[in-house]
């Protein structure tokens, strides 16, 4: 396939740090083996908690999490999505957002394959 006719998708999730394991266990049972996985801070509607530090409150605002980064083909997206939004539920405020970013095109660097091809 040309780089031209590539038709991929990025899936960003950041979820709570605790949900990766069972978030790779799942994508991993249908097929989604490639992804970078980054350990990150920050907050949404959470916005932190309050901590005790030697005596003093600290308002702790940015929170721990994990982003997950996957290029898949556009077919795979919604399956994907769905899996990886189901591992990753808890139910409980704080769960995680996931983004849909289109991509132009990818490079396998050691074999120079592009498009649909280098994922």
């Amino acid at each position: 396939m040309a780089a031209a006719e590539s038709k991929m998708t990025m899936i960003k999730a950041v979820i709570k740090g605790e949900r990766l394991h069972p978030v790779q266990e799942a994508l991993e049972k249908i097929g989604t083996v490639g992804m970078t996985v980054w350990e990150v801070k920050g907050h949404g509607r959470q916005k932190g908690h309050i901590e005790h530090y030697r005596g003093l409150k600290v308002k702790v605002n940015l929170l721990p999490k994990v982003m997950l980064e996957i290029v898949v083909p556009d077919e795979d997206v919604e399956r994907i999505v769905s899996v990886l939004a189901e591992a990753a539920r808890t139910g409980d405020i704080g769960d995680g957002k996931i983004f849909l970013l289109p991509v132009a095109d990818a490079m396998r660097i050691r074999t120079g394959d592009r498009g649909v091809d280098a994922i």
